[in-house]
């Protein structure tokens, strides 16, 4: 781990996604408080396609005021057959709630890919970045494998992802980011010694409910656009959360994602253990899979930092007052 920045200088690798969606939010109430700044949303194809990820992340971009920070578009996955998680997200990635929203101010043709965004930025500014990756890593292993060294130059990686001593929410083993593309995630982790992770085990606790919606804007303009659409949205994850029995039964849903943006911005939430990660890539019924030694060995070969604890509530009486900042900033 290093030291942060009181003032990070952050690209967002993101996939939207519900959860990203509110760790986007979250990241943009920092910025509105003058406390870090968002260089870039890089999307990613991953919980749906690529050009709906490109989208939804300029529509929020653009919702909140923040319409000028340039937007990647997703290097594409090869031989990809998998499944992308729109039953979860909606359709749109969105909740199904796109049409509510300002259209998309960026292109998806005319942007540049977000792996050439990612080269550009951490050779512009070495050791000045810091990477917050809360989608598949097919953009972070695209710029490595095109760049080889170049994440090196970011001043840290922190990814959510990976279930160590939990089961997966994709496949009985394996978490839906690294799963997506496995390869890509093995080269990331292959890429330095110290990657910051978030996986499952901690972001399993981090129910967000209705009650903290309607405290987030209960001193906003309920009538503004982005009032209306967190409550609905907050709605939509709910369903689908309580659907596949995600919160025990609890009215809430995951913003697994978020946990990203606690480490960054509220480390003392969160306990984490120094590992050597390993992703199966090959493995019939544990393709996606991430393994630690947990033996009492040395570990003199560590890559990783991960995330195995987390005081949920320390952690969501941060997030909901930092989130209040953004939405009194925006009355439309």
């Amino acid at each position: 781990m290093t030291t942060q920045l009181s003032h990070p200088k952050i690209i967002l690798d993101t996939d939207p996604g519900g959860d990203d969606i509110f760790a986007l939010l979250w990241l943009l109430g920092f910025v509105k408080q003058g406390l870090a700044e968002l260089v870039a949303v890089t999307s990613a194809d991953g919980n749906v396609a690529a050009k709906r990820t490109f989208s939804c992340a300029s529509q929020i971009l653009n919702l909140t005021g923040f319409s000028h920070i340039k937007v990647g578009r997703g290097v594409p996955v090869k031989g990809q057959g998998l499944e992308d998680a729109a039953h979860i997200h909606g359709s749109d990635g969105m909740g199904n709630l796109s049409h509510t929203l300002p259209a998309a101010t960026h292109t998806f043709e005319e942007a540049c890919y977000s792996d050439e965004i990612i080269i550009d930025e951490l050779n512009a500014d070495p050791e000045g970045i810091t990477i917050i990756a809360i989608g598949p890593l097919t953009n972070l292993a695209a710029a490595e494998t095109k760049s080889p060294g170049i994440l090196k130059k970011a001043k840290e990686i922190v990814i959510m992802g990976g279930a160590f001593f939990c089961p997966g929410n994709v496949t009985p083993h394996a978490e839906f980011n690294i799963w997506f593309n496995p390869e890509a995630a093995q080269t990331v982790f292959d890429s330095r010694d110290d990657i910051i992770v978030m996986p499952l085990d901690v972001t399993r606790h981090l129910i967000f409910t209705r009650d903290m919606a309607q405290a987030v804007v209960s001193q906003a303009n309920p009538e503004s656009k982005l009032a209306q659409f967190l409550i609905a949205l907050c709605e939509f994850m709910i369903g689908t959360a309580l659907g596949y029995r995600e919160t025990t039964g609890i009215p809430g849903f995951l913003v697994h994602d978020a946990a990203t943006l606690g480490y960054l911005f509220y480390p003392e939430t969160l306990m984490l253990r120094r590992a050597k990660v390993r992703v199966e890539t090959k493995g019939e019924w544990t393709q996606g899979q991430t393994l630690m030694d947990s033996r009492l060995r040395p570990k003199t070969e560590a890559n990783a930092w991960v995330a195995l604890q987390v005081d949920e509530g320390k952690f969501f009486t941060s997030f909901v007052e930092d989130l209040k900042q953004l939405f009194k900033a925006v009355v439309a």
